[in-house]
Protein backbone atom coordinates (compact mmCIF):
# COMPACT_ATOMS: atom_id res chain seq x y z
CA UNK A 1 0.00 0.00 0.00
CA UNK A 2 1.13 3.46 -0.76
CA UNK A 3 -0.23 6.56 1.76
CA UNK A 4 -0.69 10.03 -0.25
CA UNK A 5 -1.13 13.08 2.05
CA UNK A 6 -1.94 10.11 4.62
CA UNK A 7 -4.76 8.65 3.19
CA UNK A 8 -4.58 5.06 1.70
CA UNK A 9 -4.41 4.99 -2.33
CA UNK A 10 -3.83 1.58 -3.34
CA UNK A 11 -4.68 -1.92 -2.39
CA UNK A 12 -4.17 -5.66 -3.20
CA UNK A 13 -6.88 -7.72 -4.00
CA UNK A 14 -7.48 -11.52 -4.75
CA UNK A 15 -9.08 -12.36 -7.62
CA UNK A 16 -11.50 -15.96 -7.26
CA UNK A 17 -10.19 -17.52 -10.30
CA UNK A 18 -6.73 -16.10 -10.36
CA UNK A 19 -4.46 -13.45 -8.03
CA UNK A 20 -5.04 -9.90 -9.22
CA UNK A 21 -3.36 -7.01 -7.90
CA UNK A 22 -4.20 -3.43 -7.62
CA UNK A 23 -1.52 -1.15 -7.10
CA UNK A 24 -1.86 2.61 -6.26
CA UNK A 25 -2.02 4.54 -10.05
CA UNK A 26 0.43 6.34 -11.78
CA UNK A 27 0.66 9.86 -11.33
CA UNK A 28 0.47 10.36 -14.99
CA UNK A 29 -1.26 7.20 -16.95
CA UNK A 30 -0.68 8.32 -21.02
CA UNK A 31 -2.89 5.73 -22.65
CA UNK A 32 -1.34 5.52 -26.25
CA UNK A 33 -3.16 7.36 -29.16
CA UNK A 34 -5.65 5.17 -31.03
CA UNK A 35 -5.90 5.02 -34.60
CA UNK A 36 -8.97 5.90 -36.15
CA UNK A 37 -11.72 3.41 -36.77
CA UNK A 38 -14.03 3.14 -40.14
CA UNK A 39 -16.45 0.95 -37.68
CA UNK A 40 -19.41 2.27 -37.46
CA UNK A 41 -21.34 4.36 -34.64
CA UNK A 42 -24.10 3.12 -32.38
CA UNK A 43 -27.15 5.48 -31.46
CA UNK A 44 -27.68 5.65 -27.73
CA UNK A 45 -28.71 2.67 -26.19
CA UNK A 46 -32.24 4.00 -24.82
CA UNK A 47 -33.82 4.50 -28.18
CA UNK A 48 -33.68 0.62 -29.74
CA UNK A 49 -30.25 0.88 -30.50
CA UNK A 50 -29.58 0.55 -34.37
CA UNK A 51 -26.39 1.92 -36.57
CA UNK A 52 -26.49 5.90 -36.49
CA UNK A 53 -24.79 8.06 -38.85
CA UNK A 54 -21.67 10.13 -37.71
CA UNK A 55 -23.08 13.28 -35.66
CA UNK A 56 -19.54 14.74 -34.18
CA UNK A 57 -18.81 17.69 -35.97
CA UNK A 58 -15.74 19.91 -36.05
CA UNK A 59 -16.58 22.83 -34.86
CA UNK A 60 -18.07 21.66 -31.80
CA UNK A 61 -14.80 20.43 -29.62
CA UNK A 62 -13.62 22.21 -27.18
CA UNK A 63 -10.41 20.97 -25.66
CA UNK A 64 -10.90 22.72 -22.94
CA UNK A 65 -14.27 21.35 -22.00
CA UNK A 66 -14.75 17.55 -23.72
CA UNK A 67 -16.85 16.20 -20.62
CA UNK A 68 -19.48 18.07 -18.01
CA UNK A 69 -18.71 16.81 -15.14
CA UNK A 70 -22.41 16.01 -14.44
CA UNK A 71 -22.32 13.87 -17.53
CA UNK A 72 -18.83 12.07 -16.44
CA UNK A 73 -19.69 11.59 -12.59
CA UNK A 74 -23.59 10.44 -13.51
CA UNK A 75 -22.61 6.47 -12.45
CA UNK A 76 -26.43 5.29 -12.86
CA UNK A 77 -26.68 6.56 -16.53
CA UNK A 78 -26.87 3.10 -17.78
CA UNK A 79 -27.93 -0.12 -15.73
CA UNK A 80 -25.81 -3.21 -16.61
CA UNK A 81 -29.02 -4.64 -18.51
CA UNK A 82 -29.34 -1.11 -20.75
CA UNK A 83 -25.36 -1.82 -21.06
CA UNK A 84 -26.17 -5.57 -22.40
CA UNK A 85 -28.47 -4.20 -24.96
CA UNK A 86 -25.99 -1.34 -26.27
CA UNK A 87 -23.36 -4.00 -26.55
CA UNK A 88 -25.33 -6.52 -28.51
CA UNK A 89 -26.35 -3.59 -30.49
CA UNK A 90 -22.59 -2.73 -31.65
CA UNK A 91 -21.65 -4.22 -35.06
CA UNK A 92 -18.28 -6.67 -33.70
CA UNK A 93 -16.15 -8.51 -35.78
CA UNK A 94 -14.09 -10.30 -32.80
CA UNK A 95 -10.05 -11.85 -33.57
CA UNK A 96 -8.35 -14.69 -33.23
CA UNK A 97 -11.07 -16.67 -31.18
CA UNK A 98 -12.05 -13.97 -28.74
CA UNK A 99 -15.51 -13.01 -27.41
CA UNK A 100 -17.11 -10.00 -28.34
CA UNK A 101 -18.06 -7.95 -24.97
CA UNK A 102 -21.36 -9.14 -25.56
CA UNK A 103 -20.83 -12.60 -24.81
CA UNK A 104 -17.33 -12.06 -22.53
CA UNK A 105 -17.51 -13.39 -19.00
CA UNK A 106 -14.87 -13.44 -16.44
CA UNK A 107 -14.57 -14.68 -12.83
CA UNK A 108 -13.94 -10.93 -10.75
CA UNK A 109 -12.25 -10.97 -7.18
CA UNK A 110 -14.14 -8.74 -3.83
CA UNK A 111 -12.64 -5.29 -4.12
CA UNK A 112 -12.92 -4.05 -0.19
CA UNK A 113 -13.90 -0.07 0.19
CA UNK A 114 -10.57 1.99 1.18
CA UNK A 115 -11.78 4.87 2.50
CA UNK A 116 -14.33 7.98 2.27
CA UNK A 117 -14.49 9.16 -0.95
CA UNK A 118 -12.68 6.34 -2.94
CA UNK A 119 -14.12 3.28 -4.65
CA UNK A 120 -17.01 1.65 -2.77
CA UNK A 121 -16.76 -1.93 -2.50
CA UNK A 122 -17.19 -4.18 -5.13
CA UNK A 123 -18.89 -8.05 -4.87
CA UNK A 124 -17.11 -10.42 -6.83
CA UNK A 125 -18.83 -13.11 -8.92
CA UNK A 126 -18.23 -16.33 -10.33
CA UNK A 127 -18.28 -15.72 -14.30
CA UNK A 128 -19.50 -12.57 -14.59
CA UNK A 129 -20.78 -10.48 -17.83
CA UNK A 130 -18.75 -7.34 -19.53
CA UNK A 131 -22.02 -5.85 -19.10
CA UNK A 132 -22.29 -6.22 -14.76
CA UNK A 133 -18.64 -5.62 -14.35
CA UNK A 134 -19.07 -2.13 -16.47
CA UNK A 135 -21.83 -1.81 -14.39
CA UNK A 136 -20.79 -2.84 -10.97
CA UNK A 137 -17.29 -1.02 -11.34
CA UNK A 138 -19.58 2.10 -13.12
CA UNK A 139 -21.34 2.27 -9.25
CA UNK A 140 -18.54 1.67 -7.08
CA UNK A 141 -16.50 4.28 -8.55
CA UNK A 142 -18.87 6.81 -8.90
CA UNK A 143 -18.33 7.20 -12.86
CA UNK A 144 -20.43 7.07 -15.64
CA UNK A 145 -20.49 3.75 -17.72
CA UNK A 146 -21.11 5.49 -20.96
CA UNK A 147 -17.56 7.04 -19.85
CA UNK A 148 -16.06 3.17 -19.62
CA UNK A 149 -17.87 1.98 -22.72
CA UNK A 150 -15.89 5.02 -24.64
CA UNK A 151 -12.55 4.12 -23.20
CA UNK A 152 -12.62 0.58 -24.24
CA UNK A 153 -13.47 1.90 -27.74
CA UNK A 154 -10.72 4.48 -27.80
CA UNK A 155 -8.16 2.59 -26.35
CA UNK A 156 -8.25 -1.31 -27.94
CA UNK A 157 -11.38 -0.97 -30.10
CA UNK A 158 -12.61 -3.19 -27.51
CA UNK A 159 -16.53 -3.27 -28.53
CA UNK A 160 -16.01 -3.62 -32.47
CA UNK A 161 -12.90 -5.15 -32.84
CA UNK A 162 -11.74 -7.21 -29.79
CA UNK A 163 -8.70 -9.23 -29.97
CA UNK A 164 -6.77 -11.04 -26.82
CA UNK A 165 -4.36 -7.84 -26.87
CA UNK A 166 -7.11 -5.63 -26.47
CA UNK A 167 -8.72 -8.00 -23.58
CA UNK A 168 -5.40 -7.79 -21.64
CA UNK A 169 -4.93 -3.89 -22.36
CA UNK A 170 -8.19 -3.01 -22.16
CA UNK A 171 -8.73 0.68 -20.54
CA UNK A 172 -4.93 1.28 -22.02
CA UNK A 173 -4.02 1.61 -17.85
CA UNK A 174 -0.64 1.28 -17.17
CA UNK A 175 0.63 1.65 -21.17
CA UNK A 176 2.26 4.83 -20.90
CA UNK A 177 3.08 6.05 -24.77
CA UNK A 178 6.77 5.71 -23.81
CA UNK A 179 7.32 2.33 -22.37
CA UNK A 180 5.79 -1.40 -22.57
CA UNK A 181 2.66 -2.01 -20.35
CA UNK A 182 3.10 -2.62 -16.89
CA UNK A 183 1.07 -6.74 -17.10
CA UNK A 184 0.11 -6.28 -13.45
CA UNK A 185 -2.69 -5.06 -14.80
CA UNK A 186 -3.55 -7.14 -17.34
CA UNK A 187 -6.64 -8.61 -17.63
CA UNK A 188 -10.30 -6.87 -18.54
CA UNK A 189 -11.74 -6.50 -14.55
CA UNK A 190 -8.62 -5.63 -13.67
CA UNK A 191 -8.36 -3.06 -16.53
CA UNK A 192 -12.29 -1.28 -15.79
CA UNK A 193 -11.72 -1.26 -12.28
CA UNK A 194 -8.04 0.21 -12.38
CA UNK A 195 -9.21 3.01 -14.90
CA UNK A 196 -12.34 3.40 -12.60
CA UNK A 197 -10.50 3.85 -9.68
CA UNK A 198 -7.40 6.39 -11.44
CA UNK A 199 -10.21 8.82 -12.12
CA UNK A 200 -11.19 8.74 -8.54
CA UNK A 201 -8.07 9.64 -7.31
CA UNK A 202 -7.70 12.47 -9.97
CA UNK A 203 -10.73 13.49 -8.74
CA UNK A 204 -9.86 13.25 -4.80
CA UNK A 205 -6.37 14.66 -5.38
CA UNK A 206 -6.49 17.24 -7.93
CA UNK A 207 -3.57 19.31 -6.56
CA UNK A 208 -0.08 19.03 -7.65
CA UNK A 209 -0.66 17.16 -10.85
CA UNK A 210 0.12 18.03 -14.35
CA UNK A 211 -3.31 19.32 -15.54
CA UNK A 212 -5.83 20.91 -13.57
CA UNK A 213 -8.39 23.18 -13.94
CA UNK A 214 -6.84 26.45 -15.28
CA UNK A 215 -5.04 27.49 -18.40
CA UNK A 216 -2.11 24.62 -18.76
CA UNK A 217 0.00 23.97 -21.81
CA UNK A 218 -0.70 20.78 -23.29
CA UNK A 219 0.97 18.91 -25.96
CA UNK A 220 0.25 18.02 -29.56
CA UNK A 221 1.86 14.38 -29.56
CA UNK A 222 4.50 12.27 -27.25
CA UNK A 223 7.11 13.96 -29.71
CA UNK A 224 8.00 17.25 -27.89
CA UNK A 225 8.91 18.82 -31.17
CA UNK A 226 5.37 18.93 -32.02
CA UNK A 227 5.06 21.41 -29.74
CA UNK A 228 1.83 22.62 -27.17
CA UNK A 229 -0.73 24.96 -26.93
CA UNK A 230 -2.59 26.45 -23.88
CA UNK A 231 -5.69 24.81 -22.93
CA UNK A 232 -8.17 26.24 -20.55
CA UNK A 233 -9.69 23.64 -18.88
CA UNK A 234 -12.85 24.28 -16.99
CA UNK A 235 -13.75 21.57 -14.89
CA UNK A 236 -12.59 18.49 -13.26
CA UNK A 237 -13.82 15.51 -15.85
CA UNK A 238 -12.18 17.18 -18.21
CA UNK A 239 -8.96 17.19 -16.23
CA UNK A 240 -9.41 13.73 -15.75
CA UNK A 241 -9.01 12.91 -19.39
CA UNK A 242 -5.81 14.55 -20.13
CA UNK A 243 -4.58 13.01 -16.92
CA UNK A 244 -4.85 9.59 -18.64
CA UNK A 245 -4.75 10.48 -22.09
CA UNK A 246 -2.47 13.93 -21.84
CA UNK A 247 -2.45 15.14 -25.44
CA UNK A 248 -4.55 17.28 -27.47
CA UNK A 249 -5.74 17.29 -31.00
CA UNK A 250 -3.54 19.25 -33.19
CA UNK A 251 -5.73 21.45 -35.71
CA UNK A 252 -5.16 18.88 -38.93
CA UNK A 253 -6.58 15.64 -36.19
CA UNK A 254 -9.32 17.87 -35.67
CA UNK A 255 -10.06 19.46 -39.05
CA UNK A 256 -10.87 15.07 -39.90
CA UNK A 257 -12.44 13.94 -37.27
CA UNK A 258 -12.54 10.99 -38.93
CA UNK A 259 -10.01 10.30 -40.15
CA UNK A 260 -5.99 11.04 -39.87
CA UNK A 261 -4.44 13.95 -39.23
CA UNK A 262 -0.69 14.60 -40.01
CA UNK A 263 2.46 13.40 -38.20
CA UNK A 264 1.76 15.60 -34.94
CA UNK A 265 -1.74 14.63 -34.57
CA UNK A 266 -2.48 12.51 -31.22
CA UNK A 267 -6.38 10.82 -31.48
CA UNK A 268 -7.07 10.06 -28.32
CA UNK A 269 -9.06 12.53 -26.14
CA UNK A 270 -10.51 13.70 -29.96
CA UNK A 271 -11.63 10.20 -30.14
CA UNK A 272 -12.84 10.08 -26.99
CA UNK A 273 -15.33 13.54 -27.20
CA UNK A 274 -16.47 11.62 -30.92
CA UNK A 275 -17.33 8.35 -29.92
CA UNK A 276 -19.38 9.27 -26.97
CA UNK A 277 -20.72 12.22 -28.94
CA UNK A 278 -21.83 9.14 -31.62
CA UNK A 279 -23.04 7.04 -29.24
CA UNK A 280 -25.10 8.62 -26.47
CA UNK A 281 -25.87 12.16 -27.76
CA UNK A 282 -23.33 15.44 -26.74
CA UNK A 283 -21.03 14.87 -23.89
CA UNK A 284 -20.90 18.59 -22.62
CA UNK A 285 -25.12 17.90 -21.99
CA UNK A 286 -25.37 19.64 -18.32
CA UNK A 287 -28.77 19.34 -17.31
CA UNK A 288 -28.69 21.64 -14.89
CA UNK A 289 -26.56 25.34 -14.79
CA UNK A 290 -23.47 25.62 -12.86
CA UNK A 291 -24.32 28.18 -10.64
CA UNK A 292 -27.07 26.13 -8.55
CA UNK A 293 -23.92 23.79 -7.20
CA UNK A 294 -22.49 20.48 -6.97
CA UNK A 295 -25.74 18.82 -5.34
CA UNK A 296 -27.16 19.30 -9.00
CA UNK A 297 -24.28 18.85 -11.01
CA UNK A 298 -21.86 16.65 -9.67
CA UNK A 299 -19.73 19.11 -9.94
CA UNK A 300 -16.27 17.61 -9.79
CA UNK A 301 -17.23 14.31 -8.89
CA UNK A 302 -17.68 15.15 -4.95
CA UNK A 303 -20.93 13.73 -3.17
CA UNK A 304 -23.62 16.49 -1.86
CA UNK A 305 -22.61 17.39 1.60
CA UNK A 306 -24.98 20.82 1.36
CA UNK A 307 -27.51 20.41 4.66
CA UNK A 308 -29.84 21.90 2.36
CA UNK A 309 -30.36 19.12 0.55
CA UNK A 310 -30.63 15.85 2.57
CA UNK A 311 -32.83 13.93 3.93
CA UNK A 312 -34.31 15.60 7.18
CA UNK A 313 -33.26 12.13 9.28
CA UNK A 314 -29.65 12.80 8.36
CA UNK A 315 -29.11 16.32 9.33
Amino acid sequence: MTLVGGIISGLVVGALAVATAFAPALPLTASAPVADSPAPAVASWSTNPSIATRVAQSADFDPGFLISDETFYTSDRMDAAGIQAFLESVPCQPQDGVDCLKDFRETTPDVPAVATGHCDAYAGDEWESAAVIIAGVAQACGINPQVLLVLLQKEQSLLTRPTPSGYERAMGYACPDTADCDTEYFGFFNQTYNAAWQFRQYTLFPDDRAFGIGTVDVGFNPQASCGSAPVDIRNQATANLYLYTPYQPNEAAVANLYGDGDDCSAYGNRNFWRIFSDWFGSPTTEKFPSWMGQCLTREGGRPCVDEFWMPAAQR
